[in-house]
């Protein structure tokens, strides 16, 4: 029986026998979900909502509490006002939302104060069944509190009969040093296996799918490597700037927001060598492999931009970076990056994985591109275009190949066209879960597979701290590219000079879906 045929509570029910096995009816454990900084953006906006949609649709464990922690002096009410924008809830849910909400507490407490964390746990404690819970710690805080809220946690707020998890976001550090230093205190607290670092883009179902379009098809095994692929570029673009957090993100830049993070786990999930198994510990080894033979990023092979103002756009186009009030002025922080990555092993010595992100961009979009070499003994008068591969991310999820056929008709030309999975068009019916569903799901379950272990976060750190470091200390201006554009030319020339060759006269169009 297909999924499109199943009912709704069929389907959860699956998935729930999939994630918790025979035994999740007989799990008399409550669990306990503590959102540290749940007055914060983040919490509002994905933390919350993502429990309530696991919570509508079935996927939590039946005793399920949820207890809130920030500074501000809130109730639940408060934090259910805040967070209805972004939870999606129709008429008919609202007895649910309801019930979800009465599983609902909030305290407030400081971070650094010790007398606040015992507080929480009596709290805890308090809640039926909270004594012997499983407490999962959400970390929605910024990194300078991670040291004081990871110790008052262990020495006052874990479960001694229940297991405890810790969830923290990134940025972890800032650099290799701060990153380890990082590691450090948290490994000092918790083992490694109650540790979850979450990048959201590993539970994007098209990231995951990487692993299955590689080792679960014959077809791709024997061209996967230096002799058949001439280039790897790995794309992460925004249509839109800073818009009022640019002092958040003007401490950070583009190169640790997203490309050390999000565009380097999508290069291991392309690079790595097929693992022993599905087990989270040989996948992870393997991507940590991959890293291994990365030389730190050069200057030389990367351009850095900044967006300016677009006197011809409408609303933020107009604006530029350093025209945000919240950015310093003078400042040289980059919101483009182009960086060229090379993995010296046997299988992809020599080719050049290019790494692009910025914002205030000409589109929205995430990809995964795999540019084939050439056919040889050319026989078509040089009217071929290479072979690509692209794995969609975001937005609107597909696998496309481009590829060569014959012109219809009475011609004997050849001219490039696609074989197209479009999700929207082949999965008309499934709802592709968020990123957070996934990933909290995991934490639930205590599958690490998808989250970042601290050996590969230290090799991540290694291959950028060196130009983050000259970044800093140069303090050179980056390039200016207009609000909108597809960045400065000068990083299309670079991904041209090693290798990658954009013919751009095919652009894939999404299918329509009816």
């Amino acid at each position: 029986m297909s999924s499109q045929t199943l009912t709704r509570s069929e389907v959860f029910g699956q998935l729930r026998k999939e994630l918790y096995g025979e035994e999740q009816s007989t799990q008399t454990n409550t669990h306990i979900f503590i959102i540290l900084g749940a007055s914060g953006d983040l919490a509002k906006k994905k933390i919350y909502p993502t429990l309530w949609w696991l919570f509508r649709d079935g996927l939590l464990p039946d005793d399920t509490l949820f207890v809130g922690f920030a500074r501000s002096k809130l109730t639940v009410e408060d934090i259910r006002a805040a967070c209805l924008p972004h939870m999606k809830v129709t008429a008919a849910e609202s007895e649910s939302l309801s019930a979800f909400f009465g599983k609902n507490s909030y305290l407030s407490g400081t971070y650094d104060e010790s007398g606040s964390f015992k507080q929480l746990d009596g709290h805890l404690s308090s809640l039926p069944g909270g004594s012997g819970a499983n407490r999962l710690f959400y970390l929605a805080l910024p990194p300078s509190v991670y040291h004081h809220v990871s110790a008052n946690i262990r020495h006052h707020c874990t479960s001694s009969r229940g297991w405890n998890r810790l969830i923290v976001e990134k940025p972890f550090g800032r650099d290799l040093q701060s990153s380890q230093q990082l590691s450090v205190h948290l490994s000092s607290l918790f083992k490694e296996d109650q540790i979850y670092r979450i990048d959201h883009y590993l539970g994007k179902e098209m990231v995951q799918n990487l692993m299955v379009l590689r080792f679960g098809n014959r077809i791709f095994g024997p061209i996967w490597n230096r002799d058949n692929v001439a280039c790897v570029v790995l794309t992460f673009k925004e249509p839109f700037g800073t818009q009022g957090r640019g002092g958040y993100f003007d401490d950070f830049g583009i190169i640790r927001d997203v490309m050390q993070n999000h565009l380097l786990q999508m290069l291991c999930l392309v690079a790595m060598e097929k693992p022993a198994s599905t087990s989270p510990d040989d996948v992870r080894d393997e991507k940590v492999k991959v890293l291994k033979c990365v030389s730190p990023v050069e200057a030389p092979d990367v351009v850095l931009g900044q967006y300016i103002g677009n006197p011809d756009g409408k609303g933020h186009s107009r604006l530029g970076y350093q025209d945000d009030p919240t950015v310093p002025s003078g400042s040289c922080t980059p919101t483009f990056a182009t960086a060229v990555l090379y993995v010296h092993n046997e299988r992809w010595d020599g080719v050049p994985f290019i790494l692009r992100c910025g914002k205030a961009l000409n589109e929205r979009k995430a990809e995964v591109r795999l540019q084939f070499t050439d056919v040889p003994g050319d026989i078509f008068g040089e009217r071929c275009q290479r072979n690509e591969l692209v794995v969609r991310v975001q937005p609107d999820e597909a696998i496309y190949l481009k590829m060569m056929t014959k012109r219809p008709g009475v011609y004997f030309s050849p001219e490039e066209t696609e074989l197209d999975l479009t999700y929207k068009s082949r999965y008309k019916d499934v709802k592709l879960p968020d990123a957070y569903e996934r990933l909290i799901l995991d934490v639930f379950c205590g599958n690490q597979m998808h989250f970042v272990r601290s050996d590969e976060l230290r090799e991540a750190w290694r291959i950028f701290t060196p130009l983050l470091h000259q970044i800093e200390a140069e303090k050179k201006a980056p390039l200016p590219y207009t609000y909108g554009s597809r960045g400065p030319a000068e990083a299309d020339d670079l991904v041209k000079r090693v290798g990658f060759r954009y013919e751009g006269k095919y652009k894939w169009v999404q299918p329509h879906t009816n």
